[in-house]
C-alpha cells in the first residue's frame, strides 16, 4: 500500500454520487486527472464546513465534482455559483449536478470567468465567503485580482494546482506558460499584504488564502 492509498483508505469515503462522477469522468472525459478526486474532495468539503459560507464562487467546474464537495458546507439558504469555460462539458456537468440532493444550491454558468466577473454580471453581484480557483493556470494572478473585491475581509480563497506536479520548481518547465502562470501567482501572493496564505502539499498543491485587508 502506498502512502496515498493509505490516506485515501483512512479518509471518509466519497458518497455514491461523487463515486459515480469519478468513474464516469475517467471513462468518458479527456484529461480525467483534472478531477479533484476523493481526498481533495473531502478536504474541500471539510474547509467549506469550517467556513460555513453563505456564498461560494468556483472558477473552473470540469465535471462538477469539486462544486458538489464545496456545496456540502454551505450555510442554510446558501448558494454556489460555478463558472466553466468549456461549453462542451455543459451537458455532463448539469447531468452530474442533477444527481445530487445539493443540486438546487448550485448554479452553473458557461463562459469566460474573467469576462463574467469584470463585466459586473448580476451573477457576481454580492460578496462570496469562499472562492475556489481551478481554471486556466496562466490567468491565476488575474483571477486573484478579479475576485478580490468580491470577497469580504476575513473571507477565503482556495487555489488548486499550485505545485503543478512539481513543475513549479523544475527548470525543465521554465518556458511552459501554465507553469510560469502559477509561479507568477505564487510569487504575487508571497509579496501581497492583502492576503495571508499557506500552500498544502495536497494532491497537486492547494493554497489556502485569507483576505486580511
Amino acid at each position: 500500500m502506498t502512502l496515498e492509498e493509505y490516506i485515501s483508505a483512512h479518509s471518509t469515503p466519497e458518497d455514491e454520487v461523487l463515486s459515480t462522477i469519478t468513474r464516469d469522468t475517467h471513462i468518458h472525459i479527456l484529461n480525467a486527472h483534472m478531477l479533484s478526486g476523493h481526498v481533495q474532495g473531502r478536504a474541500l468539503s471539510m474547509i467549506s464546513h469550517m467556513i460555513k459560507p453563505k456564498r461560494i464562487l468556483e472558477l473552473g467546474t470540469f465535471t462538477g465534482y469539486s462544486a458538489l464537495c464545496l456545496a456540502e458546507g454551505l450555510a442554510e439558504g446558501g448558494r454556489l455559483i460555478t463558472i466553466e469555460h468549456n461549453d462542451e462539458l455543459e451537458d455532463t456537468i448539469r447531468r452530474n449536478i442533477a444527481k445530487s440532493p445539493l443540486c438546487d444550491k448550485i448554479e452553473l454558468v458557461i463562459g469566460d470567468a474573467l469576462s463574467i466577473i469584470n463585466q459586473q454580471s448580476p451573477i457576481t453581484d454580492y460578496p462570496f465567503d469562499l472562492v475556489f480557483i481551478d481554471a486556466d493556470k496562466r490567468q491565476y494572478s488575474a483571477y486573484l485580482d478579479a475576485v478580490y473585491p468580491l470577497v469580504p475581509v476575513g473571507g477565503f480563497i482556495l487555489a488548486d494546482n499550485t505545485l503543478w506536479d512539481g513543475h513549479i520548481i523544475d527548470p525543465a518547465y521554465d518556458h511552459d506558460k501554465q507553469t510560469l502562470g502559477l509561479r507568477t501567482f505564487n510569487d504575487k501572493l508571497k509579496e501581497d499584504d492583502r492576503f495571508e496564505q499557506v500552500i498544502l502539499p495536497l494532491r497537486d498543491g492547494l493554497t489556502i488564502i485569507r483576505k486580511v485587508r
